[in-house]
């Protein structure tokens, strides 16, 4: 499968850009608004533990494409905003460091894995990489209507509003 580098740390720029921006949204609102149960149809009932979700996404994903197979998620043990915004930055500047010193042959690297019950899995990580973006936009998805059920409809996320913002254009 043919792929691209600089696609993928532009898909991760966006990545990054979108969890951001609804993020922000997120805590304008407070700690009292963000762990407001929505409601059991979403993945997790409340803002905080959804944007918690994708954090531990990207940190089992990146502990795995480093090697190590994670047993367990410390989404749970994030009890606010706050705490989730300081450790989500030091995240992102290692997954950011790690998609910067990629090179084409690392997109065909095989990363064997384990999930959290310890089965085992193995595929190459350029498919990988494109999961974790793609699996935050679903969650983003949730999180913008949990937010506009709260308060009102967030700004846009897609990936022509990050192009706009990105080159300076209103969006």
């Amino acid at each position: 499968m043919a792929m691209d580098v600089e696609l993928i740390r532009e898909l991760y720029g966006y990545h990054r850009w979108a969890n951001r921006r609804l993020f922000a949204v997120a805590a304008a609102l407070g700690e009292k608004a963000a762990q407001r149960e929505v409601g059991k149809q979403f993945s997790f009932p409340t803002v905080r533990r959804m944007f918690a979700h994708i954090y531990d996404a990207d940190w089992v994903w990146l502990m795995r494409w480093k090697g190590t197979s994670p047993t367990r998620l410390p989404g749970d043990e994030i009890g606010s905003l706050a705490i989730l915004r300081e450790r989500w930055d030091a995240l992102e500047k290692e997954q950011q460091a790690f998609i910067e010193s990629l090179t084409p042959a690392d997109l065909g690297r095989v990363v064997d894995y384990k999930n959290t019950e310890g089965k085992p899995f193995r595929l190459p990580l350029g498919p990988l990489l494109q999961h974790v973006a793609n699996h935050a936009t679903h969650h983003r998805s949730e999180i913008a209507t949990m937010l506009t059920m709260i308060h009102g409809s967030p700004p846009d996320t897609g990936l022509v509003a990050y192009h706009l913002v990105k080159t300076g254009q209103p969006a």
